[in-house]
């Protein structure tokens, strides 16, 4: 109690606080990171999303099937050597699912990326520049919002790779960046209208300099949330494909495909079907409930907290 009392009663010369009594600023990521840990489910579900992560990493080294084997019995019931069973072709319904996991990860992950770089790019330039790339930027993006996404996905997914897995994440990415350049651009306009990009113009600045030293950096909240429920939609998207047999094609795998490969065993072998099926919901609910809380913590009307 006397330090503190020290502390505040040692004013210099002019009558201010000396500098060890003030309480030390904290930067904006700090105050965002500290909101978002303070989100309980989004911090229930970054742990389950973890958890499942690591699960399907390393859980593979050490489990004793390969996803590739299919010398086991078809449809063996669940039990202490086939937990979840088998499917009809003899392979071992746990290493499927935790294969099918893994590209279905890798894909969504590939989408979001991708898909948050175009959108932001183009909404960025379009909202700074604004006139003619404005006008080209938005039609383009109105020309494939009209396109029917899965159609046009399994489409060229089927037509240039055939069904690999990196074919149908790029192919998904091509349809994926649409909203998040909207946004983009909404940002862009407001931003390019603050003083410090006047600044930048009048020092001499470039356009290129501007929109990815000034403004992208400005968006860094709105493209992290924005990228996360990408993640959500493209894993739900590509299960949706895989589901209809135009997604994914063997000897790659994903979650929708193997939900593809054992629906029809729901009323007699409820286990085939269901877990895939909610290993994939998990995904998806644990993702948007994530994006959830970064949306609140980067929010800034959201409480203020205490310095």
């Amino acid at each position: 109690m006397a330090d503190l009392n020290s502390l505040i009663t040692a004013d210099t010369a002019d009558g201010k606080l000396a500098p060890e009594a003030l309480p030390e600023p904290r930067s904006q990521g700090k105050l965002v990171l500290r909101k978002f840990l303070r989100h309980k489910l989004a911090m229930v579900c970054t742990a389950i999303l973890l958890l499942l992560v690591l699960t399907v990493i390393i859980m593979p080294i050490f489990w004793p099937y390969n996803y590739e084997d299919s010398s086991f019995p078809s449809f063996a019931k669940p039990s202490g050597d086939y937990p979840l069973g088998t499917t009809q072709v003899g392979k071992e319904m746990v290493s499927q699912i935790l294969r099918g996991t893994q590209y279905s990860l890798l894909i969504a992950l590939i989408v979001s990326i991708v898909a948050t770089t175009i959108g932001t790019v183009f909404g960025a330039m379009a909202g700074y520049l604004r006139g003619f790339t404005d006008s080209a930027i938005s039609r383009v993006t109105d020309l494939f919002l009209i396109v029917p996404q899965i159609a046009a996905a399994a489409i060229l997914a089927k037509v240039f790779g055939g069904g690999a897995w990196y074919i149908v994440a790029m192919v998904l990415a091509a349809f994926g960046w649409m909203s998040i350049a909207r946004i983009a651009r909404a940002e862009s306009m407001s931003l390019s209208q603050r003083e410090f990009v006047d600044a930048a113009r009048a020092s001499g600045a470039g356009t290129l300099h501007i929109v990815f030293k000034h403004l992208v950096p400005n968006m860094v909240g709105l493209i992290t949330v924005n990228a996360t429920l990408a993640v959500a939609q493209a894993v739900l998207i590509e299960a949706a494909l895989s589901f209809i047999g135009l997604g994914v094609q063997l000897p790659d795998t994903s979650l929708g495909r193997v939900i593809l490969e054992n629906y029809s065993q729901l009323q007699n072998r409820p286990a085939l079907f269901f877990g895939p099926f909610i290993v994939l919901v998990l995904i998806s609910l644990t993702i948007n409930f994530i994006g959830d809380g970064l949306r609140d913590a980067f929010d800034p009307r959201q409480r203020r907290m205490k310095a």
